[in-house]
């Protein structure tokens, strides 16, 4: 089980890197972040550049609070940042709830989408939560109009638990795992 202020681990895939977020990830964090087409399934809003800034803080955070987290993706091959992936706990005040479950996300870069690369970082994060959080039931919070990460879901091994309503819009929970 990974411990409370252990470092990020780095995680490799066939094209991908996992690591921890780092100061130079802002610029292409805050161009994700800020453009509507990322965020239209996740709130609606664009964020600003210090919002964006503050949630690099909180991923290294979640990792050095819990021992898991989130994430910087980036291409192997050149090192060009892809998006997150990971683990929180965001004590969401939603119906089921999720405390004490891992509740993954995920999230690329537009110019980044359609290549499986979602799909090749949630399986490396999985395999790490499997052997670094055993036994530990895992869900993701997804909009029900956003079918690209239902679709990376559902092939990951997520499958649809519950339908209930998040920050007054509907939402659907997949979950993987006991619980």
């Amino acid at each position: 089980m990974s411990a409370p202020g252990a470092p990020v681990p780095l995680l490799e895939t066939a094209r991908l890197r996992l690591r921890a977020h780092i100061p130079e990830d802002l610029p292409a964090a805050d161009a994700m972040w800020s453009a509507p087409d990322t965020v239209r399934h996740i709130g609606g809003r664009v964020f600003s550049r210090e919002e964006n800034w503050r949630r690099l803080l909180q991923y290294r955070g979640l990792w050095a609070l819990l021992g898991y987290g989130y994430w910087a993706v980036e291409e192997r091959a050149g090192g060009c940042y892809v998006g997150d992936v990971g683990f929180g706990d965001f004590a969401r005040a939603i119906e089921p709830s999720l405390s004490g479950m891992l509740e993954a996300g995920w999230v690329l870069a537009p110019a980044m989408r359609g290549k499986g690369y979602a799909t090749e970082a949630v399986n490396a994060a999985l395999a790490w939560a499997g052997g670094n959080q055993p036994g530990r039931r895992i869900v993701a919070v997804i909009s029900p109009a956003n079918q690209a990460s239902i679709h990376v879901a559902e092939k990951t091994g997520f499958r649809r638990w519950r339908s209930t309503t998040y920050l007054d819009a509907p939402a659907l929970v997949y979950a993987r795992g006991e619980g």
